[in-house]
């Protein structure tokens, strides 16, 4: 951070600090499990510290209906901000499946938005179970716009950052071992689709 000090808008300063499920419960990392709790207010004192002009975030996923893990961050988020921790962001990172964008992802964003925080979306992707036909991209088109509906609809959605470009470089094929696919808006060839002017 230092090398970098006042020419980096925002950092991600704690990602993926809580575990999937319904527990609310920090993952069992090897800094939750050496310094404790506090190591994550630490982060983010110490990140103000080396660059007090950036905009400071903490990012996770499976957080952007309102649900079990995203009410552990909620409730987190609002303990630190209490606590004057320089928390500036949440970020959503939304990788969605087909026809799944959550109906109330920008109620969810507003309650973030009313802890005097902004929030975005940082990692966006679409997936959709191969193959990709022209249904499907046409579904995937309007989860996008839903997706960017939702941010613009909020003062405080900053921004959404794709998790790439073309479906030609997706971790989405690899990971899903083949079944999932098509994520981005651009296919393999670069060519615009459907999801593209949705955005747009």
């Amino acid at each position: 951070m230092g090398r970098w000090k006042g020419k980096i808008y925002a950092w991600d300063v704690v990602n993926e600090v809580f575990m999937d499920g319904t527990s609310g419960q920090l993952r069992d990392s090897v800094f939750h499990k050496t310094l404790g709790k506090s190591f994550i207010a630490d982060a983010f004192k110490f990140a103000h510290e080396v660059d007090p002009a950036a905009k400071l975030y903490i990012n996770d996923y499976s957080v952007e209906a309102v649900n079990a893990k995203s009410d552990a961050l909620y409730n987190f988020v609002k303990e630190l901000k209490s606590e004057g921790v320089p928390v500036h962001g949440v970020g959503l990172q939304s990788h969605f499946w087909l026809g799944q964008v959550p109906h109330d992802l920008q109620h969810n964003m507003e309650r973030f938005a009313a802890l005097d925080v902004d929030v975005a979306i940082t990692e966006l992707d679409i997936s959709v179970p191969m193959p990709a036909t022209t249904d499907k991209l046409e579904q995937q088109a309007k989860d996008y716009g839903a997706v960017m509906s939702a941010c613009m609809a909020v003062p405080r959605c900053v921004g959404v950052t794709m998790w790439g470009l073309t479906d030609k470089h997706s971790w989405i094929p690899s990971f899903s071992n083949h079944q999932r696919g098509a994520a981005l808006p651009f296919d393999e060839h670069y060519k615009e689709k459907p999801a593209y002017n949705a955005i747009k």
